[in-house]
C-alpha cells in the first residue's frame, strides 16, 4: 500500500534502488559518465581532508595550524589564554594532539588570533626538538 505523503513511486524507489547497487557492492563510483562522480581533491586543497592537522605533520606547519586553529576556534573564541583555547578545543573534540600541543605553552601568555596562536605553538615545537 502506498501513502500520499511518499515524494516517490514504488517504480522509482526500486530504480534508484537498482542505481545504487552497483555503488553499494564495489565501493567506488560504477557511473560511466564523469560527471556524476563527485569530484576528487585538488592538490592546492588543505590537508584537512586527509585527517586531523597536527602540529608537526605538514611542512607549512603554520599555516596548517592556523587554518586548523580557526576552523575549530573560531573568531570568538579570541583574545584568550592557553588553558581556555585547550577547553574550548576538548569540547568541540579537537584532535588530542591539537589539545596537547597548546599544554606547552606559557600559562601568562595571551593570543589574539589563531595566526599568534599557530607561531607560539610552532615556536614551542621546534625548541623542544632543538633541545633533544
Amino acid at each position: 500500500m502506498q501513502r500520499g505523503s511518499d515524494r516517490l513511486s514504488v517504480h522509482r524507489d526500486d530504480e534508484m534502488k537498482h542505481e545504487l547497487k552497483g555503488l553499494l557492492r564495489s565501493g567506488h563510483p560504477t557511473r560511466t559518465e564523469e560527471w556524476h562522480d563527485p569530484e576528487p581533491t585538488a592538490d592546492d586543497d588543505p590537508e584537512v581532508a586527509g585527517g586531523p592537522v597536527t602540529p608537526t605533520r605538514a611542512p607549512a606547519r603554520i599555516e596548517t595550524l592556523r587554518f586548523e586553529l580557526g576552523r575549530i576556534l573560531g573568531r570568538t573564541s579570541f583574545p584568550a589564554r592557553p588553558r581556555e583555547l585547550m577547553g574550548i578545543l576538548r569540547n568541540r573534540h579537537a584532535p588530542d594532539t591539537l589539545v596537547e600541543s597548546l599544554e606547552r605553552l606559557p600559562r601568562n601568555a595571551r593570543y589574539g588570533t589563531a595566526h599568534e596562536l599557530a607561531e607560539a605553538v610552532v615556536r614551542v615545537e621546534e625548541r623542544g626538538r632543538e633541545r633533544r
